[in-house]
């Protein structure tokens, strides 16, 4: 139990740095940040690699076809539809639909393990009802708090009507999709292998994640030029090539492979309902880096949404010590 919390904790606090870098490149597209990170972290894993040559060579034809759709949805189309959506329909509400993600994930991945007839990571809804509806409560607060002085990449707040902000909506509920399935599929592939490819399979998810953002970032670069856009990026590195290149091998390196290196242990260590509510460490490193990259304390709102968002992790804690136990 103590490790896998460690270990969440740690992929939280890493992931976190993805929120602020934005922050610190603001002239660049969300989309291209994305491309940017995947790259970075696939051309670090072929350099990583070696050190796990062993394991990575006993992955089987369908681990690596399970490595590239897991990439494929958790990696690209998440980040891809999150910058999208909030291009188009503003940061609030956007990421109050992904601050929901802790609630869904435990939901989801109960009643998969339900399905599965895996009894010893299934607890009863009446158990795991309070701890969830403390963690909404405490991402509800937290982020209709910060929304209210939440803008898009531009400087405005997203329309509140029309077609973009609908398609923008949509968007987000597909970037909730892909990262509610992420993590229950992932954490089923480990749990069936047993020990000791935490870190091997964050550097097979590297691995096939470069071809797919490079030829996304080459498909994007394309459909750039056709359209003659005046506002188009300056490829391939943009207006601040060495801050581009810094920040997107440190997310990388820290919030993509060792990220996913200690979500993948925590992952094998935890019942998956109680792994998926500790995403909400990843919200939380986020707001204290916002906090620090802003220079101010968190406001009244938002502190009661920290406070109620640590009290449902204690919680969960509670609820799911036997099933760690026994698993």
């Amino acid at each position: 139990m103590l490790a896998g919390l460690l270990a969440a904790l740690g992929a939280g606090m890493l992931w976190g740095l993805v929120f602020v870098v934005p922050l610190m490149l603001g002239e660049y597209p969300g989309i291209v940040l994305a491309f940017g990170r995947y790259i970075a972290f696939g051309v670090l894993a072929v350099a990583l690699a070696w050190m796990d040559r062993a394991a990575l060579a006993r992955l089987a034809r369908a681990d690596w076809i399970e490595a590239g759709k897991l990439a494929l949805v958790g990696n690209l189309l998440y980040y891809a539809t999150l910058a999208s959506a909030i291009q188009l329909a503003g940061a609030p509400v956007p990421t109050l639909m992904i601050g929901t993600l802790p609630v869904v994930i435990a939901i989801c991945a109960n009643l998969t393990e339900r399905r599965a007839g895996n009894a010893a990571d299934v607890v009863a809804w009446r158990r795991l009802a309070l701890p969830l509806v403390v963690i909404l409560a405490g991402l509800v607060v937290v982020q209709f708090d910060s929304a209210a002085h939440a803008t898009d990449a531009g400087g405005q707040e997203g329309a509140r009507g029309g077609l973009r902000y609908v398609a923008g909506l949509l968007l987000a509920a597909v970037a909730v999709a892909s990262w509610t399935w992420y993590p229950i599929r992932n954490a089923r592939w480990l749990r069936a292998r047993g020990a000791g490819l935490a870190r091997p399979w964050a550097t097979a998810q590297g691995l096939v994640t470069l071809p797919l953002a490079l030829a996304a970032a080459a498909g994007f670069a394309l459909w750039e030029g056709a359209t003659a856009s005046a506002a188009a990026f300056e490829w391939p590195f943009g207006p601040r090539p060495l801050a581009f290149v810094g920040l997107m091998l440190l997310t990388g390196l820290a919030a993509s492979w060792l990220g996913t290196l200690l979500w993948n242990r925590a992952s094998h260590l935890l019942p998956p309902a109680f792994a998926g509510q500790l995403i909400v460490f990843e919200t939380l490193a986020a707001l204290l880096y916002a906090f620090l990259w802003y220079g101010r304390w968190p406001g009244l709102g938002e502190a009661v949404g920290i406070v109620l968002l640590v009290a449902g992790v204690l919680l969960g804690v509670r609820v799911f010590r036997p099933a760690a136990t026994g698993s």
